[in-house]
């Protein structure tokens, strides 16, 4: 292991340590838990929703914005909603590096998947958006996920070539310009049933073009795996 990873795994177990006296939240004891069971009560749940982007639809059926207008992926499995106290946990995961809650985040989503997929694909960071922040998110879930669900973790299936701006500084209406073209994909995912993972689902954009750049390498079918879904006003 490199000297990068040494590190990188010391800074992990003390996380843990640290994470397992105190709730990643609020601070009180939480019995070797990232959460204290007041915590994870307080997750706010998703409704009932269009199976293919996750938002509100009504006895969980396709909403017409996928029936008029079809996403390149074929289905999204969220386990909560992008909100209080949610929201505030996946902050401590990418900004404060609380390496230790991506495994709690896949313990929480991996229940709600049944699906059996031929690979897991972490939303890929560009390399300068890797090198400020130290760590992809995205991977440190999916790492967690494939743990419990079996399957197999393919960080080089894809690679985002373009630097482009945050998603979440930008206009609703500009984001799909901002992401098109960033996406380039091996060449061997003909026939391939394709599991995206990241932490979380806003507009859909971000996945939506991802879906295509792998459907255009051969994914026969592309689903979203994500920690969190926004629900859009």
């Amino acid at each position: 292991m490199s000297t990068g990873g040494v590190v990188k795994r010391l800074w992990c177990d003390l996380e843990r340590l640290a994470l397992a006296q105190d709730c990643a939240l609020c601070g009180a004891p939480s019995a070797d838990r990232v959460l204290c069971a007041g915590c994870c009560a307080d997750l706010p749940a998703l409704a009932e929703s269009c199976p293919r982007c996750a938002l509100p639809s009504p006895g969980g059926t396709a909403c017409g914005a996928c029936l008029a207008a079809p996403p390149h992926f074929d289905r999204t499995i969220a386990a909560w909603r992008y909100d209080f106290p949610c929201d505030r946990l996946i902050h401590r995961l990418k900004y404060r590096a609380r390496l230790p809650i991506a495994g709690f985040l896949a313990e929480t989503l991996a229940p709600r998947i049944s699906s059996r997929v031929d690979c897991v694909v972490p939303m890929p960071l560009h390399r300068e958006r890797l090198a400020e922040r130290g760590f992809n998110p995205a991977v440190e879930i999916a790492r967690a996920l494939v743990a419990r669900t079996g399957g197999r973790l393919a960080t080089g299936a894809s690679r985002r070539v373009r630097h482009t701006a945050p998603q979440a500084e930008l206009p609703l209406d500009e984001r799909a310009a901002n992401v098109r073209g960033a996406f380039a994909c091996a060449p061997d995912l003909r026939g391939k049933r394709v599991a995206v993972v990241d932490d979380v689902m806003t507009t859909g954009t971000t996945l939506d073009e991802l879906a295509r750049a792998l459907k255009a390498a051969g994914a026969s079918m592309v689903e979203n795996w994500v920690v969190a879904r926004t629900l859009l006003d």
